[in-house]
């Protein structure tokens, strides 16, 4: 496939082997290398794409759609300031990475920037892979030092980051970690100094994660030290630095939550964060320096090995697709909800026939086995007695029978929904085998695509099972209703 990268053309899949777009017009084969593959994501102020050169190697393509001056001398300045610096945890673009490109019909350019791409997971999305569990001490020892390097590597060249946090950090398939997003970068000159001076700089805020003077559009190199102090707060805790602010006495609460931390490493994190610039290391030196001293009391480097090795694996296996639950663990997991919803639908059908009773709905015993019998048989199987009953004998269904079905239908349906929907992202089925259900995005999913999985599946089951026999042939083994409620069913990782 060949995506056309023009943002108001209306139909921009085309064939591989196209070089002028089939609905607008616009050419395919950008700079005479590259063809756009994939779209990886977008907004308000550009969209990004995976694509591919003559030899295959796999390359980020970022288009700013933005038009205002200001976005675009932000997307200019990450290309420039990505060609100067060299370093592994920094994307690379080559000299020609930056270019204009007209789409047709317009007289407007798109600003382009080519990179290498990054393999892997950001570390606010590793964390909550892992339930928000929060990384080893030694581990985050290790990732301090590395991105302290690559911020030795942005300081040196004069230029300080301005936006480090959690979703900016990535890490690779082989454990490494890279910085991205070099949009907000600034460089340390005399116009800045007097732009800073006059308070004429623009600021850069991300909650949780920026000091105070770069708020107030002061930032110098040591806000990024704040910023990164912040962001292992993060990873240490597994939660956000905003929730363990007090206000009152402007104290961030974190050291009770790592309790195998030596206090010589939380001493390090709390001067990073100090409210005054001053107070916080002159320089990433100095960062490094005090990493080196800390004593041996941390798990020994092997442990570093096995946690970083955990990582990767964990990575691999997601990147690999091994994440997906297969369908005779699905069926499982299915099987398990339906026990259970048996001993509800025994509950709530004695609830149902003692209160139809009690209140005269209706006057014979006889009917009170009858009553609790459908409420029962729904609350497990939904509406499936019901359709058998209105399709095999229709003359016999009365009033009580669709009363007490709807019943069961509705015990049915709220035991799914509510689960599904759910914090936890799975009913007590799936939770008692570790998968859950999340969107594509591995967020959880809402109320509609809820009802979307529950109402699809159920047609699955009625079209003999096809929709659940799928899983065994879709990549990422969805059932039929997976697919049309956009949803995947994953394997935890411990």
């Amino acid at each position: 496939m060949s995506i056309c990268i023009n943002p108001h053309c209306s139909e921009r899949n085309n064939h591989r082997d196209m070089l002028f777009c089939r609905t607008c017009g616009s050419e395919l084969l950008l700079q005479g290398s590259y063809r756009v593959k994939t779209k990886l994501g977008g907004g308000g102020f550009g969209e990004t794409y995976e694509l591919a050169d003559k030899n295959g190697k796999r390359k980020v393509l970022k288009v700013l759609i933005d038009e205002r001056p200001k976005a675009i001398e932000l997307f200019k300045r990450e290309a420039e300031v990505l060609k100067v610096l060299n370093h592994p945890g920094i994307p690379k673009v080559e000299e020609n990475g930056y270019f204009l490109y007209l789409p047709r019909n317009t007289q407007k350019h798109l600003h382009c920037l080519i990179m290498e791409k990054i393999e892997g997971l950001n570390l606010s999305k590793y964390i909550q892979q892992q339930e928000n569990k929060p990384i080893h001490p030694k581990l985050a020892l290790t990732w301090l030092r590395e991105l302290t390097l690559i911020l030795q590597e942005v300081h040196s060249q004069h230029f300080f980051h301005r936006d480090i946090k959690p979703s900016n950090i990535m890490l690779r398939a082989d454990g490494r970690l890279a910085l991205i997003d070099f949009g907000t970068v600034r460089e340390v000159t005399k116009t800045y100094v007097a732009k800073k001076a006059a308070g004429d700089i623009t600021g850069i805020i991300s909650s949780g994660y920026t000091p105070i003077e770069q708020i107030n559009g002061q930032a110098v190199q040591q806000s990024d030290f704040f910023a990164l102090g912040r962001t292992f707060i993060y990873l240490l805790t597994g939660k956000s630095p905003s929730q363990l602010y007090e206000p009152c006495t402007n104290v961030l609460e974190w050291r009770y939550l790592t309790p195998e931390i030596s206090p010589e490493f939380a001493d390090i994190l709390d001067e990073m964060m100090a409210h005054s610039a001053y107070q916080r290391p002159k320089n990433t030196q100095i960062i490094l320096q005090k990493l080196d001293a800390i004593d041996t009391a941390l798990p020994s480097a092997i442990n570093v090995k096995r946690l970083t090795k955990k990582a990767v694996k964990q990575e691999s296996q997601i990147k690999k697709g091994i994440r997906y639950a297969n369908a005779w663990m699905r069926f499982l997991a299915y099987l398990t909800d339906l026990i259970i919803l048996f001993f509800i639908g025994i509950f709530f059908g004695g609830c149902a026939a003692y209160l139809a009773y009690s209140t005269g709905f209706i006057t014979e015993s006889e009917n009170l086995f009858d009553i609790g019998g459908i409420v029962w048989i729904s609350s497990v199987c939904g509406f499936f007695p019901i359709l058998f009953s209105l399709i095999t004998s229709p003359e016999e269904i009365g009033t009580i029978d669709i009363v007490a079905s709807l019943f069961g239908i509705i015990i049915n349906w709220l035991y799914f929904i509510s689960f599904e929907m759910s914090a936890k992202k799975a009913t007590p089925g799936k939770q008692s085998l570790d998968i859950h259900i999340t969107d594509l995005s591995q967020n959880k999913i809402s109320f509609v695509q809820a009802n979307i999985r529950y109402w699809t599946k159920s047609l699955s089951i009625s079209l003999l099972m096809i929709g659940f026999l799928i899983t065994a042939f879709t990549r990422k083994r969805q059932g039929l209703h997976d697919i049309f409620a956009k949803t995947i069913i994953t394997k935890k990782f411990n």
